[in-house]
């Protein structure tokens, strides 16, 4: 049985053609906020905040470094860490050379984790 070499081309054809109308309207959708970003305005804010320490430690990207049982892997085992809770705090704030970034968890959150990871046992 001979198949028709020419359908592969034809769906490809299909869709990129219907890629591009969809990257289109995606685009035309996003043109207000990239036009008020360009002229210094503020980027809008759509990130959703956890509600726990555990869940702020799975979206934050923690439990790649230091474990799903926070046992450590690349990091260290947050396991009876032995520090207190300002250093913690200091440390979520700030990071560490050569190892923990910066930033991952700001401001309130950072209390509220820091707290909580001194509670692990």
């Amino acid at each position: 049985m001979n198949r028709n070499p020419i359908v592969p081309f034809i769906l490809i054809m299909v869709f990129g053609i219907g890629l591009m109308f969809f990257l289109s309207f995606k685009g035309l959708g996003d043109s207000k906020d990239l036009a008020n970003e360009a002229e210094g305005g503020e980027k809008p804010k759509t990130e959703e905040v956890a509600s726990n320490p555990e869940d702020l430690y799975k979206s934050a990207g923690c439990i790649g470094c230091h474990g799903d049982a926070y046992q450590g892997v690349s990091g260290p085992s947050l396991v009876g860490i032995g520090k207190s809770k300002d250093e913690i705090k200091e440390i979520l704030l700030n990071g560490l050379p050569g190892g923990m970034p910066a930033g991952l968890v700001q401001g309130e959150q950072a209390d509220v984790m820091a707290e909580w990871i001194t509670t692990l046992k």
